[in-house]
């Protein structure tokens, strides 16, 4: 299996002047920890994760050690700490030396990556453009389905399949796009990914279901409450269901 058979098309990113209260805002609002970083010409310059706003003056949790102990390390290093708890812009704080892949990249080689660097996500690059982001949930979504079912390597015409469902989800304003990820196994579709409105899981299904070519639509959609940041309700939940309020 290759980075484009299970990645996220949609990127969000932000630019190097972006201020980091915008970044922390849109991080919350879309529930990801990690924004790709790219210029006004569009080259990827770096990569913004919650990671590096933990450490942060406004917090008090800037890295604090006796005085003495500050002797031992070079003004240098000191000066980049203070730049990281105290920046305001994402230039400031972000990782500029990004490991990317491609679309071809295989799987067993993004997880090696993401292994020996310790990182959860990997920006995907086509030429100069950045074109995807492959995660470790992405990673495990392909397992799940490859243990509930033995998966044959991806046909060309599943994954044109694939990206015909994602143009036509991106034509239409209320598809959460950003937050889905969508895997095709000979024409069945497994949805996967979170919802921040229920009313918009039917509108999902219906939309891929007007595919020409999907045989059947499977939902891992899951429902998360905006507010609470609580899970309300999953397909494969047991029992009954609760149903949100769908009036307030």
């Amino acid at each position: 299996m290759r980075v484009a058979d299970i990645m996220a098309r949609e990127v969000l990113s932000v630019l190097p002047e972006t201020p980091l209260a915008n970044t922390a805002e849109l991080m919350l609002q879309k529930r990801i920890s990690g924004l790709v970083v790219i210029d006004a010409n569009g080259k990827l310059v770096g990569m913004v994760t919650e990671g590096d706003l933990l450490r942060r003056a406004e917090l008090g949790t800037e890295r604090k050690r006796p005085r003495w102990l500050e002797f031992l390390f070079s003004p240098g290093r000191l000066a980049d700490e203070y730049v990281q708890t105290h920046g305001r812009k994402v230039a400031d704080v972000m990782t500029p030396d990004v490991i990317s892949v491609t679309e071809d990249t295989t799987l067993d080689e993004v997880v090696s990556l993401m292994i020996e660097n310790r990182i959860k996500r990997l920006p995907v690059r086509r030429g100069e453009s950045t074109i995807g982001i492959v995660s470790r949930a992405d990673v495990m979504r392909a397992l799940a389905t490859s243990l509930r079912e033995r998966e044959a390597e991806v046909s060309a015409e599943d994954a044109g399949l694939r990206d015909a469902i994602f143009d036509k989800l991106k034509e239409e304003s209320w598809a959460p796009v950003a937050l889905l990820n969508i895997t095709v196994d000979e024409g069945v579709v497994d949805l996967w990914g979170t919802l921040l409105d229920e009313r918009e899981r039917n509108a999902v299904r219906v939309a891929v279901e007007n595919v020409p070519g999907v045989i059947r639509v499977r939902d891992h959609l899951v429902f998360v409450e905006p507010y609470s940041g609580s899970i309300v309700y999953r397909p494969d939940m047991q029992g009954e269901e609760p149903k949100p309020n769908l009036n307030k």
